[in-house]
């Protein structure tokens, strides 16, 4: 997690309102050529770079019902609680400014009794997007919204429950495993909660390990708890369980040691060699390329590391198979002398040739007869052998409206790769670190489909860009020494009725329902699109059930099992009053990216907007006997128009605004592989102002005080001279520091006495938690755990004018109009002009 700090001088200039702004609605008749050329006409004297038009908001001719006459204008709903009915309150989005929670938005809770709910899957694990599951098809289709789920499988848990037995209670005919869902007909039969198949209890299960009582299966921790992990019996395993082994691919061509990422790389898996995962069968390997491929002997019984040459990349084989990859304990002293040279090998290089492709095929054969980790790390295009290729950029392009080119990959060579990866249980990550342009799109397949992970450092140098060499090195040593399951499946089952169709996320689909994950990591997230093929009329619940099958760095077999369990509901009313807004923006960019690649870019920002459209469109006839006028949404979706304009200003998806290709094809690396939380940081960041929090209204933790500062709009309205403003966009924080902020808070937080003497770059301040600005750190999620104990870094332009930092915060501001894009009041005439054709 890292901070950019910069100092406010001058809020932007106007955006040129004559730019044309891109056609929205797809399926739907285009706007009047005069509104694309021109936003609505302003009529007060405010800065127009994309603040609310003070009188724009449409007042309302009449209130608005109050809950009972909602009720009985949805055909009453008086055994529905009382959220729900506030859920389907009717929002006029033309009249309402505030529409944030002062809070981060919670998921919304199912309608289930209270037994169900304490049982039930953490939305931080297990999301739907619809938490009243329609009973049929039909009615879905009425509501215009989609049905899929969101998980985080892997994700670092707190308290997890572990149960070691001889007998796994599973289904007889699904599979499912028993869960807080089934129900005991009787102390020996129990009824599947997704097939109803009627399953005898065994005998060991008639003990309870936790109250060393008989006779109480209904109490048995796998029946007490929605996510709980299995010890395996060797019933799960194909083969012994694989030790931990990890392989550093490492490219050291001149443009490569130029960058100096070498150097940060040896220094911090140094530091954290100890803090791998693993135990005494670990093994480790290191391979470097340029236009030549090195392999290096680590054998215990050398008193130095030994290089090995390949200089035939067309052929590539590996010199000798019984020292390349060796056991970590064994040859710790040799591993750590290596790592200690390895950058002055290569300081003098004058090689600028990247035999990349071939250094994979290395690596392949290397690992194929174990399985394990592969890390790459690779800094141009790549110019040799296997898998080279051209640059297919045109820098002229970025800014188009017309379209954007090259978002597939040019070469199936990385993604057949990765398949025969991920057939021997290998796991690809790559870091691309690079600020010229390397076909991400074709490279990144090598991860997509290995179930890897992608970083992306567009800038790195250690002279230019310092700040984005520390990232680096945070980065990497989170990935060093997080959680890590080796060859892994996941299977998700769902209720009879419901189907699965589509998933998202790095993977190999082995089957209808099964991915193959070769390593599984704990900041990946996965998404399935589902559809109902048969009427769910006869059952009152819905039950989805993710039960994840890996190997623990120490060997051992695990099964990590999470159940959730949503009421089904008759009524389109009801579909609403469920609606999960965040997890329904985080699917539907899941398949805007699908469609970018499939079909083209406009297609996909087109149906975004249709999604809105429609959905408000079905709302409305719904609810059009209240006879209210204006842009209406229910309250459960009222952010929803919101999310999308922020969804189609991202990286991933905007036109019109100068985007590099491969920081386009990253973004939608991102969308696909991140989990919910990560992503709507990310499409619509938290801001807050610092300098005015106080201890009203916080959190008492652990003997601390947390402030909970409101949430503020992203606008540039919301900003003052007078203020301190931080922007949480997942991966980088923002801080705002007006000319005018007070001398006392820049002294508490800044360690500066004014303004005026806050240096241009602040880099590695480390902040004493006593102060609010760091207390305001520890509300949020497990995500930003590991930044209790770490250096925060500020990162300022050199220059007080120098406007990139302050571009990049602007660009968040997602309600503000862009020279390329509506602003959110713009926006929402658009739909609803849509609404009205």
């Amino acid at each position: 997690m890292f901070v950019t700090l910069f100092l406010e001088s001058s809020i932007p200039p106007s955006a040129d309102m004559t730019k044309q702004a891109p056609p929205f609605g797809y399926g739907y008749p285009s706007m009047q050529p005069a509104y694309q050329q021109r936003p609505s006409p302003r009529t007060d004297s405010s800065p127009s770079h994309g603040r609310y038009n003070q009188t724009g908001y449409q007042h309302l001719s009449q209130p608005f019902p109050n809950m009972s006459q909602l009720s009985a204008a949805l055909g009453g709903l008086s055994g529905v609680p009382e959220l729900e009915v506030e859920a389907l309150r009717p929002v006029n989005l033309l009249q309402e400014r505030n529409l944030l929670p002062h809070r981060p938005l919670d998921a919304p809770e199912p309608n289930l009794n209270a037994d169900l709910k304490k049982a039930n899957c953490s939305p931080d694990t297990f999301r739907c997007t619809l938490t009243n599951i329609p009973q049929t098809q039909a009615l879905l289709n009425k509501a215009r919204l989609p049905l899929g789920l969101l998980l985080h499988p892997f994700r670092d848990l707190a308290q997890l429950p572990v149960i070691t037995s001889s007998t796994i209670v599973r289904c007889r005919s699904c599979r499912t495993y028993i869960n807080p869902f089934v129900s005991f007909l009787d102390q020996r039969r129990w009824k599947c909660s997704l097939c109803y198949r009627v399953n005898d209890v065994p005998d060991e299960f008639m003990y309870n390990p936790v109250t060393r009582s008989y006779g109480e299966p209904h109490k048995r921790p796998e029946v007490q708890n929605s996510t709980v992990e299995f010890i395996a019996s060797s019933d799960y395993m194909l083969r012994p369980p694989q030790p931990a082994v990890y392989l550093f691919v490492l490219d050291v061509s001149h443009n490569a040691v130029d960058a100096g990422y070498l150097d940060v790389f040896c220094q911090t898996l140094l530091e954290n060699l100890d803090k791998m995962p693993g135990d005494t069968r670990t093994r480790v390997g290191f391979i470097t390329f340029n236009s030549t491929i090195h392999f290096y002997n680590l054998h215990e019984s050398l008193s130095q590391p030994q290089m090995l040459v390949v200089s035939d990349i067309d052929d590539i084989f590996i010199p000798t198979h019984d020292s390349l990859l060796v056991n970590l304990k064994e040859s710790r002293a040799l591993v750590r002398v290596l790592l200690t040279s390895l950058p002055g090998m290569f300081s003098q290089t004058r090689e600028t040739h990247s035999a990349l492709g071939p250094a994979l095929q290395a690596a392949y054969k290397l690992m194929s007869s174990t399985g394990g980790r592969v890390s790459v790390f690779q800094t141009q295009l790549p110019t040799l052998g296997a898998g080279l290729l051209q640059s297919r950029e045109d820098p002229n392009q970025r800014s188009s409206t017309k379209g954007v080119q090259h978002l597939g990959p040019a070469t199936d060579f990385y993604k057949k790769l990765a398949l025969d990866c991920s057939g021997q249980q290998i796991g690809v990550d790559l870091f691309l670190l690079s600020s010229q342009y390397s076909d991400l799109a074709s490279l990144a397949c090598v991860s997509k489909y290995s179930a890897g992970s992608i970083f992306y450092y567009p800038s790195l140098h250690h002279v230019h860009n310092p700040a984005q060499l520390d990232k680096f090195q945070k980065d990497l040593e989170r990935y060093l020494t997080r959680k890590i399951g080796f060859e892994a499946v996941m299977r998700i089952r769902c209720t009879k009725g419901l189907s699965i169709h589509t998933f998202h996320g790095n993977f190999f689909v082995r089957s209808t329902d099964l991915l193959s994950l070769a390593n599984v990591n704990p900041d990946s997230g996965f998404a399935v699109q589902m559809s109902i093929e048969e009427s769910m009329a006869d059952t009152s619940l819905a039950c989805f059930q993710a039960a994840l099958l890996y190997t623990s760095s120490k060997g051992k077999r695990r099964i990590r099992v999470h159940t959730l369990c949503l009421p089904v509901v008759s009524q389109l009313s009801d579909v609403y009053a469920g609606a999960d807004v965040q997890a329904i923006t985080c699917l539907l960019a899941n398949m805007a990216i699908d469609r970018s690649i499939s079909s083209s870019l406009s297609d996909a920002r087109d149906a975004l907007v249709n999604a809105v459209v429609d959905s408000l469109s079905a709302y409305k006839n719904t609810v059009s006997n209240l006879q209210q006028s204006g842009l209406i949404a229910p309250a459960a979706l009222c952010l929803f128009p919101l999310y999308v304009l922020a969804l189609l200003k991202q990286k991933a998806l905007r036109t019109g605004t100068s985007t590099k290709l491969d920081e386009r094809v990253f973004a939608m690396c991102e969308f696909k592989s991140q989990p919910l939380q990560q992503i709507m940081r990310t499409v619509h960041p938290d801001l807050y102002r610092l300098d005015t929090i106080s201890d009203e209204g916080a959190l008492h933790l652990n003997d601390c005080i947390v402030p909970q500062p409101h949430l503020l709009h992203l606008t540039a309205e919301k900003l003052t001279r007078e203020g301190a403003f931080l922007m949480d966009c997942g991966s980088v924080f923002y801080l705002w520091i007006g000319k005018c902020c007070n001398d006392m808070f820049i002294r508490d937080v800044l360690g500066c006495p004014n303004h005026a003497s806050i240096p241009p770059n602040m880099v590695s301040l480390f902040f004493e938690y006593q102060s609010n600005f760091n207390r305001m750190y520890m509300y949020s999620d497990y995500m930003r755990s590991f930044l209790f104990h770490m250096l925060i870094h500020f990162i300022t332009s050199p220059r007080r004018d120098d406007a990139s930092a302050k571009t990049s915060f602007f660009q968040h501001l997602v309600e503000d109009r862009s020279e390329s894009a509506f602003s959110y009041y713009e926006f929402l005439l658009h739909i609803q002009q849509q609404m009205t054709k």
